[in-house]
């Protein structure tokens, strides 16, 4: 059964970091793309970032240059590591997995299994 758990999340200042994570079990991250998205309240679910085996790596504005998706495949698991994070990247994130190595979506709909989603909360 494919399962992915999301950790890492929590209270920040603002300009701080935060290291997410995303384990997955029941599958294998080389025939999957995983892509983080979030969901702050009363707003739609956005793409933030994605990693493929052969599409690489995608970081969408505005977290491009602040945030970096990485992968450890021994251990099965997709990290979101987010540097000078600002009120408004406060939300709650998920990672999210499709069966595919040549491309990563950006979009929710490009996605069929999904975490259950870490709080972020950035503020003084």
């Amino acid at each position: 059964q494919l399962q992915l758990v999301e950790s890492g999340g929590g209270l920040v200042q603002p300009g701080g970091s935060l290291r997410l994570s995303c384990a997955a079990s029941g599958l294998t991250l080389d025939d999957y793309a995983i892509g983080w998205f979030r969901q702050a309240p009363g707003e739609e679910r956005k793409g933030v970032a994605c990693i493929s085996r052969r599409g690489g790596i995608t970081e969408l504005d505005p977290v491009k240059g602040r945030f970096t998706i990485s992968s450890d495949n021994a251990k099965n698991t997709v990290y979101l590591q987010m540097n000078t994070l600002k009120p408004e990247d406060t939300a709650v994130y998920y990672c999210a997995a499709v069966r595919a190595t040549r491309y990563c979506s950006a979009y929710v709909s490009g996605y069929d299994y999904w975490g259950q989603g870490t709080q972020v909360t950035v503020s003084s």
